[in-house]
């Protein structure tokens, strides 16, 4: 269905001022003492944006902060995979360029859900080990260069729609290494979700000419990226809330998040979606678009922002089962925990640009994330937990 045919309510949950509003309501309820899993003390936010500052020194001393994307874990252990994808895909036009970097970032995206504290990726090219997110995206990589996800072995550098929907978990598993001695949380979700990704794509335009298609004068505003993106994914996820027969994907009802009409009390936060549109800029940039309203895009609902929040007291848990025990992507504490971090990490984002000495609009929230939270967070989360995040989510693959 086209966007003009969307139901209203639909499109209203798609929109990142929806989800800024939605998070909103409950930081307020929040603020209020009104929430039941979570007390947020406010006056902690600046010993936050202190330390967050502090890591975005040491990892940016010139403060050249590059945005936050699934580009910069692909180049993990400082290897650089990104050049040597760019130099086999030289000779190509800009466009099939464009199209094969969206390919593989989609691709690696989408797979870029909790590993679990134990699994491992060793890189035979490299004899480095990597774990979680990094870990993820290696493997993606070397998965994808091998043509694993291509029905051409000519060209290895694709996706192909075919092969999406005839994946197996064998296989899948033998790319990502994983097995009973090195289990990955939520590997069949993952396969899943390729195979509902190769149905999505039988017959429709590739994402690259729908995003160009959306273009102006060569200008994208970044909420249409979302938005061609969640048009794109709608069929993928799995059966959660509907709404006129439509799925909602990564959007969860919460009795703070108010609003008005089909839409009331839903919060939407679409973090797998707005991270994948994070990560289409580069190479829509690369192939002569321009890209504008990065910061009409939220921040991401995910376990490193949100546990830096909860590891520096910001947010306090008030009761013992809030980090006592393992709850379902749906349960109210993780709705009240993500929407809260996505409200937090707006507050958040001009104190660290303060500290940094630099405007909000020379700091925007993409940077502030890559400078920043999400490796603050990691950095707390290794100290004090070997890694693992403060609350603990049964992974279904498609969540965080």
């Amino acid at each position: 269905m086209s966007a003009a045919g969307r139901p209203s309510a639909v499109a209203h949950l798609r929109r990142p001022a929806t989800i800024r509003e939605r998070c909103a309501n409950i930081l307020a309820t929040g603020l209020g003492g009104g929430l039941t899993h979570f007390r947020v003390e406010p006056s902690r936010l600046p010993q936050v944006a202190d330390f967050v500052a502090a890591v975005t020194r040491r990892r940016y001393p010139g403060l050249a902060i590059p945005y936050h994307s699934r580009w910069r874990h692909l180049d993990a252990g400082g290897v650089a995979r990104v050049a040597a994808l760019g130099a086999a895909l030289s000779r190509l036009p800009a466009a099939e360029r464009a199209r094969a970097k969206i390919d593989l970032i989609v691709t690696s995206v989408l797979l870029d859900a909790g590993a679990g504290e134990t699994w491992r990726f060793r890189e035979e090219q490299t004899g480095q080990t990597f774990a979680r997110s990094e870990g993820l995206a290696v493997a993606s990589f070397r998965m994808f260069e091998a043509g694993l996800f291509s029905s051409d072995p000519s060209r290895p550098w694709r996706t192909d729609a075919a092969v999406l929907m005839d994946l197996e978990e064998s296989r899948m598993a033998r790319g990502f290494q994983a097995s009973a001695a090195n289990p990955l949380a939520g590997l069949d979700g993952r396969v899943g979700l390729l195979k509902r990704l190769g149905r999505a794509m039988k017959g429709a335009p590739h994402l690259f000419d729908a995003l160009r298609g959306r273009a102006t004068q060569s200008c994208l505003d970044a909420p249409n990226i979302l938005e061609a993106v969640l048009e794109a994914l709608e069929e993928i996820w799995p059966e959660r809330i509907e709404l006129d027969g439509v799925g909602l994907g990564d959007t969860w009802p919460h009795p703070a998040a108010a609003g008005s009409g089909p839409s009331a009390g839903l919060v939407p936060l679409h973090k797998l979606s707005q991270w994948l549109a994070y990560s289409l800029v580069e190479p829509l940039e690369e192939a002569g678009l321009s890209i504008s309203g990065l910061d009409q895009l939220t921040g991401l609902a995910e376990y490193r922002n949100g546990g830096l929040f909860v590891d520096l007291d910001v947010l306090v848990p008030k009761h013992p089962d809030v980090t006592g025990v393992t709850h379902a992507p749906d349960s109210q504490v993780i709705v009240e925990w993500r929407a809260l971090t996505v409200a937090l990490l707006d507050r958040l984002a001009p104190l660290v640009a303060a500290r940094l000495g630099l405007d909000p609009t020379e700091l925007p929230l993409i940077k502030v994330l890559e400078g920043g939270t999400w490796a603050a967070g990691r950095e707390l989360a290794d100290a004090r937990r070997a890694g693992a995040p403060p609350i603990r989510v049964v992974s279904d693959g498609t969540l965080f």
